[in-house]
């Protein structure tokens, strides 16, 4: 299962929330980005809808794939 992680920290003159290199609005305090944080985490762990998914891999080649929409990762957040 994949794993994400939030991380809080300070950013632009107050708080954010990072995940993977990509940063969240700026919050004024470390609690608020805390809070959107979680209601993120939440988000990433409600299931989706059934879908076919198809993609190109790096050596050109196509696939699909059913996505059942069930397989959600683990969430953590990091201050």
């Amino acid at each position: 299962m994949a794993r994400i992680v939030y991380r809080i920290v300070q950013h632009d003159g107050g708080w954010a929330y990072q995940l993977d290199g990509a940063f969240s609005e700026t919050y004024r305090s470390h609690d608020a980005a805390m809070q959107a944080a979680r209601r993120a985490a939440a988000e990433q762990k409600m299931p989706g809808a059934a879908a076919e998914i198809e993609y190109e891999d790096a050596d050109g080649k196509w696939h699909s794939e059913h996505a059942g929409g069930h397989d959600r990762p683990d969430v953590d957040i990091v201050e």
